[in-house]
């Protein structure tokens, strides 16, 4: 059996009732920032889950149980939380037991997402900790017969003055942390921190490096069973009719599920299953509609769509000198992938009590049983999701899919845990995407190059069609009989500045005049969804490459010119970093090689962080080589610095992929990017030296780091290619190709 559902289950049995998934090793912004203004009132996480035993438990056997709803995604979220806990609560790390992500245990903390976990999680869990150490606090004065402010607490253990001692998990008789949570603990400042700020280990790596079964797609479950799902051609696509016959009689087949165009299989094992679902799928017969305008034309077709237009930013300069002369830039994305490298999963059971149990690597478990749920037509008590790892994504990809598709099918073996797992194929063509865009820049500047009017007008689809509830957002509820079509594209682009399309539209400097317009059109012809940054990506790379053709323009350095356009101390502080760790002030130059730079505030609120560096480009061939990177961020006080320093380093790299090489290419029928020959990924041998600088700033929020590094590098790597060979790159990819053709021309 499962050696993870097996400790998982002992568990169940031996704490109360509690399903653990734990780890090997056991397992802010300000803390007034999340609550009401007046402080009088709960974070918001609390208000929720008010009861203190729903997010810390102390058991006599002398471990902590923290309960989080955020999940672990790869970016070392419970790790953080847990170093939080143990500081808070003065008790070694090694002792916490972790339940992540599971909706019948965990208390509701939302998605996991928008690099806002630490910023809007970390309050709610601090202050539970917080009071949990006040109340042991209060029952070892009790016990000790000595003032809680004479006591010391070392490890879960509490002395006083006299030398009498005693420990948590002795105090603990019984339901003494089954209250609601106060507010009236007073958490420790950043000078009283011992674990928060130390590069702690990532506590889920030990595990993966000695083979334990860490991810999902390792669980083998007794009597599981496998699930295949064949996908229609295209979005639209019908079935017209299959004959399912033959594939019912192949060896292993246990049932061939049809509910309108959903068509799936499930099998003993899982060749068994793809033979069958391959077999079904020559043997169907689709509508095939014909209806997307094809990645060659998607500029153009989003320029000619009715947008709702809205402006972000409405300070045009009021009177002064006219502008000296205008320039104008359009820059472009195109559709990109999560691109995984391991492919959606998904493993359900349907029980004896009728509970739909999922493991999934889904980013919001809450939302997504709550759609399931909707799916099959079930009261939301009769599903439930448990978050286990699953590979890295970076916003709403299939996992959420694969969770419904699994479910579907097990709904039809009852008592058989279904897994799932989708191929290369289906998850290259119906992941939710990032969404193609354009933007058009434009500025006014004075006799010295300075600008005086800026102008940033931003064309794009939705960003964010999670499921957040609604069946019709799981892709195979769309095929069911009757379907679930209302998907609820949003009638706007999103909440203020900092959302959706506009997301980092507006530039952070400061201009006399500065004018930011969004024109969302709220269609998809490819599916969409949340994916790294939102439009913050081609936002930050349109603006970081217009500013550089600015500072050329007039005559000066582009970081200079960066540095005069702002007065935000924070800013010029990480711009400056990034510039002496690259030796930007020494840099020699060689024919061919060129540097570049860019710097951006996540949602113009969140981590600061900017970019240099060096790249090689062959005028032969058209192929760019980035050679080195040096990075600098400011993410408010650090929780662990090795930490923050791979979400900048692994935020860097997949952006220098998203602007060398990705593009989803698809024709008037379907995507045709369904591998990874047609949808090439940086490799190994391509990633840059990469160093990073880190600004800590104790005592001031936690301002969240996963998405910080997003379209500076694309807008970097372009301004040194124009550095180098003289050609202005305004459409990712930069490929090999385009970079011929800019030569050319």
């Amino acid at each position: 059996m499962n050696e993870l559902l097996s400790v998982s289950r002992r568990r169940f049995l031996q704490t109360s009732g509690f399903l653990s998934i734990a780890f090997s090793m056991p397992v802010s912004l300000k803390i007034g920032s999340a609550l009401a203004s007046d402080g009088s009132q709960l974070h918001g996480d609390l208000r929720g889950n008010p009861m203190l035993d729903s997010w810390i438990q102390i058991n006599a056997d002398g471990t902590v149980r923290m309960l989080i709803g955020k999940v672990e995604l790869g970016q070392g979220i419970v790790t953080a939380f847990a170093q939080i806990v143990a500081d808070e609560l003065d008790v070694d790390i090694g002792r916490l037991d972790i339940v992540s992500g599971d909706t019948f245990l965990s208390p509701d903390q939302g998605t996991t997402a928008g690099s806002n976990s630490m910023p809007a999680g970390y309050g709610a869990l601090r202050m539970a900790a917080a009071e949990a150490r006040q109340v042991m606090l209060e029952l070892a004065s009790q016990n000790l017969g000595v003032p809680a402010s004479e006591l010391s607490v070392s490890d879960g253990t509490v002395t006083g003055p006299d030398g009498a001692e005693a420990t948590y998990w002795d105090l603990i008789t019984g339901e003494e942390l089954h209250r609601e949570i106060s507010g009236t603990a007073t958490p420790k400042t950043a000078d009283q921190h011992t674990i928060v700020g130390q590069s702690i280990g990532r506590l889920d790596i030990p595990g993966m490096m000695t083979g334990e079964p860490t991810f999902l797609h390792d669980l083998r479950p007794e009597g599981m069973v496998h699930g295949y799902i064949v996908r229609p051609p295209t979005y639209d696509a019908s079935l017209v009719d299959v004959d399912t016959s033959a594939a019912e009689g192949l060896p292993g087949v246990i049932a061939v599920v049809r509910n309108g165009s959903f068509l799936g299989v499930v099998a003993e094992r899982p060749e068994q299953a793809i033979s069958a679902g391959e077999m079904l799928n020559q043997m169907a017969e689709w509508n095939v509609p014909a209806n997307l305008p094809g990645n060659d034309n998607i500029y153009d077709w989003l320029l000619a769509q009715d947008a709702i237009v809205k402006q972000t930013k409405d300070e045009p300069r009021n009177g002064g000198p006219e502008a000296a002369r205008t320039m104008e830039a359009t820059y472009y994305r195109p559709y990109h992938m999560h691109g995984s490298l391991g492919t959606s999963a998904a493993i359900a059971t349907l029980g004896d009590d009728e509970v739909m149990t999922i493991q999934t690597h889904s980013q919001s478990v809450f939302a997504t049983a709550e759609a399931i749920a909707g799916m099959l037509g079930v009261d939301l008590d009769k599903v439930r999701c448990q978050h286990v790892q699953g590979s890295g994504c970076y916003g709403h990809n299939m996992a959420d899919d694969a969770a419904a598709d699994a479910a579907l099918l097990a709904r039809e073996v009852p008592g058989r845990p279904v897994r799932l797992q989708y191929t290369r194929d289906q998850e290259h063509r119906w992941e939710p995407y990032g969404s193609a865009m354009v933007i058009k820049t434009r500025a006014g500047v004075d006799e010295d190059g300075n600008v005086l009017d800026f102008e940033h007008d931003v064309w794009s689809t939705p960003h964010g069609l999670r499921p957040s509830g609604n069946p019709a957002r799981l892709l195979p509820a769309r095929y069911l009989d009757p379907p679930f079509e209302d998907i609820g594209i949003p009638e706007n682009s999103g909440g203020p500045p900092n959302y959706n399309t506009a997301r980092n539209a507006i530039a952070d400097y400061s201009f006399p005049g500065h004018v930011v317009t969004d024109h969302y059109v709220p269609q998809i012809p490819l599916r969409v969804s949340s994916t790294r940054g939102l439009g913050a990506f081609a936002n930050i790379f349109a603006d970081e490459s217009f500013m550089d053709e600015l500072a050329v323009d007039a005559g000066v350095d582009t970081l200079e010119y960066r540095l005069r356009h702002t007065d935000d101390q924070r800013a010029l502080d990480v711009m400056n970093a990034a510039a002496e760790k690259f030796g930007w002030a020494s840099f020699e130059r060689r024919e061919n090689h060129g540097r570049g730079f860019a710097y951006a505030r996540y949602k113009n609120y969140a981590a600061l962080s900017a970019v240099a560096l060096e790249v090689e480009v062959n005028p032969r061939n058209g192929r760019i080589r980035v050679i080195r990177a040096a990075t600098a961020a400011d993410a408010g006080e650090i929780v662990n610095p090795d930490g923050l320093t791979n979400q900048i380093e692994g935020g860097l790299i997949q952006m220098l992929s998203w602007a060398l090489k990705e593009e989803v290419r698809f024709d008037d029928t379907r995507v045709q990017s369904n591998d990874w020959a047609s949808y090439p990924i940086l490799t190994f041998s391509e990633v840059p030296t990469v160093e990073t600088v880190l600004i800590n700033r104790p005592g001031e929020p936690y301002l969240g780091a996963g998405e910080t590094m997003t379209g500076q590098a694309a807008a970097a790597v372009a301004n040194a290619v124009y550095d180098a060979i003289g050609i202005r790159l305004r459409r990712v990819p930069f490929t090999p190709s385009a970079v011929q053709s800019a030569l050319r021309s």
